[in-house]
């Protein structure tokens, strides 16, 4: 069992655990991995909800640190951003969440994210997961799930 730093509450790991993440959630050129039918779901494995939570609070503090990326994030609204995370990779991973924020192409049109900016951040991302010691199947399953949207967020 895992505890989270700020609530203290125990974050079961099955052969799990996340990410993401989110904005999460800028992955690609990830490999896919099927999603077995059978068994439990990748949000189940992944921790659920608590889990989920406390990768995200981790990998928005990884983010603002990182100097090549946090420009971007000047002007968020950190607890909105944390929310929409949260919500977007419980739904992409199975969970019964529903993400409720704008197209990813909506929300970073304009922006002029690179190619460099869009990797620094997946790098963020695996980095964070590996703190969590997300296991390989569930971190591959993670990135090709939330992966093609870097065709909608990368702008040149």
């Amino acid at each position: 069992m895992l505890y989270t730093k700020k609530e203290e509450l125990p974050v079961r790991w099955n052969p799990i655990v996340l990410a993401s993440m989110l904005c999460l959630v800028f992955l690609a050129g990830c490999e896919t991995t099927p999603v077995e039918k059978t068994g439990p779901s990748l949000y189940a494995r992944l921790g659920e909800k608590p889990a989920i939570t406390a990768v995200v609070d981790a990998f928005v503090g990884r983010v603002a640190a990182d100097k090549r990326i946090n420009g971007y994030f000047a002007h968020a609204d950190i607890p909105r951003l944390k929310t929409h995370l949260v919500n977007q990779v419980c739904a992409a991973s199975g969970g019964p969440c529903t993400y409720s924020g704008r197209t990813m192409k909506t929300t970073h049109a304009g922006m002029g994210i690179t190619n460099q900016a869009f990797d620094a951040l997946v790098e963020d991302l695996v980095a964070t997961l590996d703190q969590f010691k997300v296991p390989e199947r569930e971190k591959k399953e993670l990135l090709a799930v939330l992966g093609p949207m870097r065709s909608d967020i990368v702008e040149r």
